[in-house]
């Protein structure tokens, strides 16, 4: 039989930027991802479209997958000659189960590869300025899990100098106790790191007597906790009080209501300054009701002076229409182009087109008298959004003597429902922003929220683009708290640095 291969991969501290490359390379080319509940979301944007994403997570508490059915899924895609990963938290030979699917696949006669991964067990320890080793404190370290304490010879952990405890947030109290019981001083340093190495880490320090009264109430999942004298070292190597502008958007919770196709790179760059990124889509890109209009408007180029385009839903859609008719980029060699905004003009030059003309403030409504040349006479072709578009620039190009052929080339509409992580966030109000880059999104949004009920927006500062989202915001909601100067994704992503800024303490 001609069998696929498997790939056992260690996804880390959930983080991407802790994937390592390999790890990166072999997601990126799976057909059948099967991954666990501590794999962080993000991770599942490397993998293509096409791939079958199947969630196995374990979780504490609650109902997970059984071992041996994981193993089928895993042998049963390789035998159907597929490239299948499986994602596992962490290390896969690490508290991974990696051993029970290593044998089903080896007995089935699977190709299989195993891709490391940073354990939390070293990773939260160091990001959180906690030295595992130290020439004084610690010649070493050992890492247990704190699910079956009854298993663990605590005479001899009680001797070592620092220990390391993953899965153990529930049976802290326990550990703590155990250890005095068999010899550590009640004194002894301990840490409870949760969420290592992402935005929302959080560190506890205390000692074997008063960390679990500390934490009682607190989350404990996922911690990461470390028992010894090198927890007092963080003083030395860990994080000195950081100013905003040095943290960024650091813990911040922020909502981005771009449409699916438009949202990861506004996403990653947010979670680069530090932020929790949730992404929600306040539109969905589709064809028109109909491809006549614009089929008609290609039919007739050769009568075309100007094409203007002002999203890069217009450039997709308008020259993947194009391509379909037959007919390539040779077909507009005559005429000239103008786009609106720095995205536009990226997405054109990706397509191999470089734009005659961008208006220097990114909008649409200075299109017009900014014009290189005078419109008068002029034929001018504008492939737009279908409905709800705003009819200004038609009115002035046509007031200005120009000929405007409107040809609808995509359809924004409403989505039926928010993200459910997005609506759980909104309901027990950790969001700390959302985010606008249209005026359609607001309104959108609006809908979406009070079809949800039960949601307040009070203590969520809203973002916006530019001048005319801006309004829509005051429409929607009687405010607008962040514009931005520059009207553009980039220009957005300033103006929420510089609301941090204003929001921290230091400024």
């Amino acid at each position: 039989m001609n069998y696929g291969r498997v790939y056992l991969v260690g996804a880390g501290i959930g983080d991407a930027n802790y994937l390592t490359q390999r790890g990166h390379e072999v997601l990126a080319g799976a057909e059948v991802l099967i991954y666990d509940a501590l794999a962080d979301e993000s991770l599942l944007q490397i993998v293509s479209q096409g791939c079958l994403c199947l969630h196995v997570g374990k979780r504490g508490g609650q109902p997970s997958t059984p071992q041996d059915e994981i193993d089928r899924l895993l042998v049963a895609y390789c035998h159907q000659g597929r490239r299948v990963v499986r994602l596992k938290a962490g290390d896969p030979f690490i508290f991974g189960r990696s051993a029970s699917e290593l044998r089903a696949l080896r007995a089935a006669n699977c190709p299989v590869d195993v891709i490391p991964g940073i354990s939390s067990a070293l990773a939260a320890p160091l990001l959180a300025g906690i030295p595992l080793t130290d020439g004084q404190l610690s010649p070493g370290f050992a890492v247990f899990t704190g699910h079956d304490l009854k298993a663990l010879d605590w005479p001899a952990l009680a001797s070592l100098p620092t220990l390391v405890f993953l899965m153990a947030g529930r049976t802290l109290g326990e550990i703590c106790q155990a250890l005095i019981t068999h010899g550590k001083l009640p004194s002894t340093p301990v840490a409870m790191i949760r969420s290592g190495g992402r935005p929302q880490q959080r560190v506890w320090t205390g000692t074997l007597e008063t960390i679990d009264r500390q934490t009682r109430g607190e989350k404990r999942s996922p911690t990461v906790i470390v028992i010894g004298e090198v927890v007092s070292l963080r003083d030395v190597f860990g994080e000195t009080a950081m100013t905003a502008s040095e943290t960024g958007l650091r813990g911040k919770t922020i909502l981005v209501t771009r449409s699916t196709g438009q949202s990861s790179g506004f996403c990653d760059r947010l979670q680069n300054h530090g932020a929790i990124p949730l992404s929600t889509p306040a539109l969905e890109i589709v064809p028109p009701s109909s491809w006549q209009p614009l089929d008609a408007a290609i039919a007739q180029l050769e009568q075309i002076n100007w094409l203007i385009l002002t999203s890069s839903n217009g450039v997709e859609f308008f020259l993947d229409r194009l391509l379909e008719l037959g007919q390539d980029l040779r077909s507009l060699a005559h005429l000239k182009i103008a786009v609106v905004g720095k995205k536009t003009a990226h997405v054109l030059k990706q397509r191999g087109l470089t734009p005659d003309f961008i208006p220097p403030n990114f909008i649409a409504d200075s299109l017009v008298e900014r014009f290189p040349e005078s419109v008068g006479g002029q034929t001018i072709l504008f492939p737009r959004v279908e409905t709800g578009g705003r009819d200004v620039l038609v009115r002035q190009f046509r007031e200005a003597g120009a000929k405007v052929l409107e040809a609808p080339a995509y359809e924004s509409r409403c989505p039926e429902q928010l993200d459910p992580q997005a609506l759980a966030a909104l309901r027990q109000g950790t969001v700390d922003v959302v985010t606008f880059a249209s005026s359609k999104t607001v309104r959108n949004f609006a809908q979406l929220i009070e079809r949800a009920g039960d949601i307040s927006l009070e203590g969520v500062a809203i973002a916006s683009i530019g001048p005319q989202t801006s309004q829509s915001c005051e429409q929607a909601w009687g405010r607008c708290d962040i514009e931005a100067e520059e009207f553009t994704i980039e220009g957005l992503e300033q103006a929420l640095l510089h609301w941090a800024i204003a929001q921290s303490p230091h400024a």
